[in-house]
């Protein structure tokens, strides 16, 4: 694997959504490969600080009810 096959796959690789060879190439890339790792470090860390800081918010369920009513009526 080279840097710039990294560049594509890399959100697929956080995501666990790599095929077990792909990510076994990825993980040897990484480890001979400073710059790779420094990159998938940031964006790991990246998302970790996104996450924290995310409120989460739920619909009510009468919103949620609502919702679905629209849905079914467009089927």
């Amino acid at each position: 694997m080279l840097c710039d096959d990294v560049k594509r796959v890399i959100y697929f690789f956080l995501d666990g959504q790599l095929g077990s060879n792909k990510q076994q190439d990825l993980t040897q890339h990484v480890d001979r490969c400073p710059d790779c790792g420094a990159r998938i470090n940031i964006q790991r860390r990246l998302r970790m600080f996104v996450r924290q800081r995310l409120i989460r918010i739920t619909a009510s369920d009468r919103l949620k009810t609502r919702l679905a009513r629209s849905l079914r009526a467009l089927t």
